[in-house]
């Protein structure tokens, strides 16, 4: 026991000012009542939270932008092709990701200007400002959304005293919206299926009536696939389109 004197009498010393904030608190994690009953937090719990916030940011990119149309109409096109693995999915990925902030940037110009500018010159509360940041992001969402797949989910919600669509909670909005994008995603990927498929069925007859009913007519059929999309200049095409199908 003798021995661990000394050792204690050392760090007593940096224990002490622990103890002593602990005695008076920590004024970093404190929060204030107003006079009209809201409450104000002090910067540490706000960049907490938004740090939380961050972790929910690669979810709010995929389900709350123009990311899963792209997305899902640039895989459909690849299996459209016939090629499997080129483009790889990054650059897939990559692509829709480019195209996505090319599509939102007149949406996030709104929200810096409505919400995060404020925010900044102390102008409007945190709350405020993801008040304010909602709003075009909301407007975005419904011009998207068709009415059907929203009337859908309100009344699986059991949501009521709606007068606007604009009121609709972000919980109902976001899986309509979604929806929608599914829907429209494969229907601009249905359109550029069938001029494949028909390529893939005159190569599968030419090679039956030549009785050469051995060889895979994918194999056949991938260049003329390959040229035909070339010279249509397809890519420009295609991202021309998803640009056009969100009134860009």
């Amino acid at each position: 026991m003798n021995r661990w004197l000394p050792w204690l009498a050392l760090l007593l010393p940096l224990l002490m000012p622990s103890l002593a904030l602990a005695e008076v608190g920590i004024p970093a994690v404190t929060v204030t009542t107003n006079a009209d009953g809201s409450q104000d937090y002090t910067v540490s719990l706000q960049i907490l939270g938004l740090m939380t916030l961050l972790t929910f940011l690669p979810a709010m990119v995929v389900l709350m932008s123009s990311f899963t149309r792209i997305i899902v109409v640039l895989a459909i096109l690849r299996q459209a092709l016939g090629l499997q693995q080129t483009p790889s999915n990054q650059v897939l990925l990559g692509m829709a990701m480019f195209m996505s902030l090319f599509i939102m940037t007149p949406v996030m110009d709104r929200v810096y200007d409505d919400a995060v500018v404020p925010y900044m010159e102390e102008q409007v509360t945190a709350r405020d400002a993801l008040d304010r940041a909602s709003v075009p992001i909301k407007a975005f969402m419904l011009s998207q959304t068709r009415v059907s797949d929203l009337n859908t989910f309100i009344e699986i919600s059991g949501t009521t005293g709606l007068t606007s669509p604009e009121q609709t909670p972000m919980r109902v909005l976001i899986p309509a919206f979604v929806t929608s994008e599914l829907k429209t995603a494969f229907q601009i990927g249905f359109m550029l299926f069938l001029p494949f498929l028909v390529i893939d069925l005159v190569v599968a007859s030419v090679l039956m009536a030549m009785g050469m009913m051995m060889l895979s007519p994918m194999i056949v059929s991938l260049p003329f696939k390959i040229m035909l999309f070339v010279l249509v200049d397809g890519w420009s095409l295609v991202m021309g389109t998803l640009a056009n199908s969100f009134g860009v």
